[in-house]
């Protein structure tokens, strides 16, 4: 199914940015959607963005939309998460996945996942 590495997490303070990083071997990247979920302590895991085989077609969760931005590198099999005006409530544990299709949804779509990096934002 390929690998699935992040990288990018830590520590931040609550207005501050982060950069997730997510590369990608073992299958043909610029043929499947991308994205990015997280779960934070006690919570089950969500949803927090996708990107489709291209990247001409992204989606959000209402929680993160017009702070975070997903975007992908298909020459550098390579996806990113651009976290701004980050909140405490986006502390979590970040997964990246790699959907089985060229179009990004839910968990049951995905093919792959990484093995998550933590994001703290404090208050």
């Amino acid at each position: 199914q390929g690998q699935l590495v992040e990288s990018g997490g830590g520590l931040v303070q609550a207005g501050g940015s982060l950069r997730l990083s997510c590369a990608a071997s073992g299958r043909a990247f610029s043929s499947y959607a991308m994205g990015w979920f997280r779960q934070a302590p006690g919570k089950e895991r969500e949803f927090v963005g996708g990107i489709n085989w291209s990247g001409g077609n992204t989606g959000y969760a209402d929680s993160v939309k017009g702070r975070f931005t997903i975007s992908r590198d298909n020459f550098k099999n390579i996806v990113y998460l651009q976290m701004n005006s980050l909140k405490p409530e986006d502390t979590a544990v970040y997964y990246c996945a790699a959907y089985k299709t060229g179009w990004w949804g839910g968990q049951t779509q995905v093919a792959s996942w990484g093995q998550g990096t933590q994001v703290t934002v404090s208050s």
